[in-house]
């Protein structure tokens, strides 16, 4: 019926039946789990079951991980003679949320800690160093960076000369030259043994706490943070897979019980509806766009010290002004969105291999968001950078399995600096050599079409008309979390009628018919088409999702058949 347009999964029914029996499914989830199954070969009987109840027992023994011994014997031994702790993380959430996991672990294990967070006025990501002269100025004995430092080493040896030990916990690539730092923990380590290499910064961070809590023979339940090891590893894109699945798991139910006044108020402006578990999906779009504003915008310290405080009141106070900053950062990237879309029809960009869009003012902070929508629409890689007179920063993000970093590498001689890794980097230009990067970027990435990587894409399956869509949800959701390495299933509803249709802001508002079943719809984008279609017989493509505002079940419709263009 629906060609090379949508594939659609075509469970074996014997096993289907199976997993039916077995774990108590609707036929629907059982065909969802079959896919699974299809997709990791390995995960049969016993393996199947902890996949669908990962367990904090499950995870890597985390004794193969290069230096981790070393660092928590020089953290332990700085906590022991009370020195001057200085953790400094990165901006964005995995920063953010690895800072104040270290913070309040250290502290409550008597550590003398002062956090810190890299800002775009001193130089954007990483430890730069204007930040290194700020982290002096609380004259610490040691340092310990959390999702940056593994490309640091200029000011890594500078702080050496100053008698400062540097601890580096981060996930990004790793250079050749070897770190002079005190310790380096970094599962790309070429010399790194443990197996699990995708654990994001907070998810390493944890592991060091764990170690810690042992050197020092302190009790302390770890557990309270795992709510922020589940955003860090969301909000980072890192595969929900292995290791990091067991993590978020547990850190959801952490979440869902909102014991961190920070989160509460969060959820509260976020309308999260926290009497349900918390879902990735919360995490993804609603928790950290708002903790990731800040950074964008100017200084992170709020969305930090909302992570920390145990006042609820001062949580409000600050969860008010990340909300506000929230609000700022989405009309800055609007504005430019529509500024970028418009160059690109402007110019007739469609045709090229790679985008490279640039304009003196756009915000440095919003460029990798509109990046990425951007590279959604065209399905090109793109690169959107802020000028600020002759230099600018920008964010390169691609369709899945683009090997952007290696692009990048393409382009050197076009670049300032660049880093990152190969399903997003960030980049430094001067204006002058603006042209002569949009060029190499567009031929290399013509010359690498050939080399995408292939990437877990969402499976579709049928909707069996037998199943009670509130049944299905029940069931879909033992397969969560859904994200990078496990996406959502989506549903595939044949023959559907369309009772009532609305335009809402832009987007269809649909009452629909399916099996006997009346159920509520939204299709993204397509409210133009509302007066047309009602009474008209489709076959869509979507997520089910429980509706937080009206109660009950949801489709949100990814694919339509006949399609619904966006632009009539």
């Amino acid at each position: 019926m629906f060609g090379s347009e949508l594939e659609v999964f075509e469970a074996d029914p014997e096993l289907v039946g199976r997993l039916r029996e077995t774990h108590r499914l609707t036929f629907t989830s059982a065909a969802a789990l079959a896919a699974v199954t299809a997709r990791d070969p390995t995960l049969e009987a016993d393996k199947l079951l902890r996949w669908l109840d990962p367990k904090l027992s499950h995870l890597t023994p985390p004794h193969e991980m290069a230096d981790r011994g070393l660092a928590i014997e020089r953290i332990a031994r700085a906590v022991r003679k009370g020195e001057r702790i200085a953790v400094f993380g990165d901006y964005d959430c995995d920063g953010i949320t690895s800072t104040a996991i270290l913070t309040q672990v250290l502290r409550a294990l008597g550590g003398d800690v002062t956090p810190f967070l890299a800002t775009r006025t001193e130089g954007a990501y990483g430890l730069s160093a204007k930040a290194v002269n700020r982290i002096l100025g609380a004259s610490p004995g040691l340092l310990i960076t959390c999702d940056c430092g593994s490309s640091d080493h200029e000011r890594i040896a500078f702080l050496n000369e100053r008698h400062v030990d540097t601890v580096v916990i981060d996930h990004h690539l790793v250079p050749k030259e070897k770190l002079p730092s005190f310790a380096f923990l970094n599962p790309h380590r070429p010399e790194c043994n443990f197996p699990f290499k995708y654990l994001a910064s907070c998810g390493l961070a944890l592991t060091l706490a764990a170690g810690l809590r042992q050197a020092l023979g302190k009790e302390l339940d770890l557990r309270r943070y795992l709510d922020l090891v589940a955003i860090g590893t969301v909000a980072d894109v890192a595969p929900l897979t292995s290791d990091n699945r067991a993590l978020v798991h547990a850190g959801l139910r952490v979440l869902s019980r909102a014991g961190r006044p920070g989160i509460r108020a969060l959820a509260d402006l976020a309308k999260i509806d926290l009497s349900r578990t918390v879902t990735s999906e919360d995490i993804a779009f609603r928790i950290a766009p708002r903790l990731n504003a800040p950074g964008r915008l100017g200084n992170p310290d709020d969305a930090l010290e909302l992570l920390l405080t145990e006042d609820r009141t001062t949580a409000m106070g600050l969860a008010s002004l990340v909300e506000q900053t929230q609000l700022r950062r989405r009309a800055v990237q609007e504005e430019m969105l529509t500024q970028a879309l418009g160059e690109i029809a402007e110019r007739g960009l469609r045709s090229r291999a790679g985008l490279v869009l640039a304009r003196q003012g756009w915000h440095p902070g919003v460029v990798g968001i509109v990046a990425g929508k951007i590279a959604e629409a065209t399905q090109l890689p793109t690169v959107v950078i802020g000028l600020e007179g002759e230099t600018g920063r920008g964010s390169v993000r691609g369709p899945a399995g683009f090997p952007l970093h290696d692009a990048l590498v393409m382009c050197a001689a076009d670049l300032a600096g660049f880093g990152g890794h190969q399903a997003a980097a960030g980049v430094h230009v001067t204006e002058a050599k603006l042209a002569d990067f949009e060029r190499s970027f567009a031929s290399a990435c013509e010359s690498l079409a050939g080399q995408v990587r292939p990437t877990r894409g969402a499976v579709n399956v049928r909707l069996d008309p037998r199943d009670d869509l509130a049944d299905v949800l029940v069931d879909l959701e033992r397969l969560e979390p859904f994200g990078e390495g496990n996406p959502a299933p989506r549903l595939l509803l044949e023959s559907t009628q369309v009772r009532s249709a609305r335009n809402l802001k832009g987007h269809l508002k649909l009452e629909l018919a399916y099996g006997g079943t009346s159920f509520s719809a939204v299709y993204f984008g397509r409210g133009h088409h509302a007066e047309q279609i009602v009474g008209q017989h489709f076959a869509f493509a979507g997520v089910i999702r429980r509706n937080t505002y009206a109660g009950g079940v949801e489709i949100h419709i990814q694919r339509a058949f006949p399609d619904l263009p966006e632009r009539t």
